[in-house]
């Protein structure tokens, strides 16, 4: 048991380790959490100051809202993680749900709010939090239907 642990340990070690030294990416127009027309004031500038605000107010209608903290730099699993997020909460919770993904070098509000410090998955409602993080990194890219289930099994307990 000691040594599975170790062994899960570096695993997870190695996965935040990649996700951060990955070759630079540039971010997508889709990307939810980047200041875009469609929710900046300012136009799309990039580095707008209430964009946060904009985010927070177009999700707070939602019963349960997941975040996505990544780096700029991301690796396949980093970009895996987010992809099965985003299938799962649009073909399963549309309605109830908002999915966002935050860039946690752009947007440091968000991640001091929540306290994130790296690559982290959150589902959250009301007061209540709860961190899949583990669970998306070890199972998005080698086994993303095991990770979907667990994610419809956190949120589904927020919606009954």
């Amino acid at each position: 048991m000691k040594d599975f642990k170790l062994l899960c340990l570096i695993v997870i070690a190695f996965v935040a380790y990649s996700c951060n030294s990955a070759s630079p990416k540039s971010e997508s127009k889709s990307d939810v959490a980047s200041c875009t027309e469609t929710t900046c004031p300012s136009g799309g500038c990039g580095s707008c100051s209430s964009h946060e605000q904009v985010v927070v107010e177009d999700i707070s209608d939602a019963k349960v809202q997941v975040y996505y903290f990544h780096a700029t730099r991301r690796c396949a699993t980093c970009e895996a993680v987010e992809k099965v997020t985003k299938e799962t909460i649009d073909e399963n919770f549309l309605e109830d749900v908002a999915f966002v993904s935050i860039n946690r070098e752009k947007e440091e509000k968000l991640v001091e709010k929540f306290k994130v410090s790296g690559q982290t998955l959150l589902i959250v409602c009301g007061d209540k939090i709860v961190d899949l993080t583990k669970e998306a990194f070890l199972n998005a890219r080698t086994n993303p239907d095991k990770f979907a289930g667990k994610l419809k099994t956190a949120i589904e307990t927020y919606l009954n």
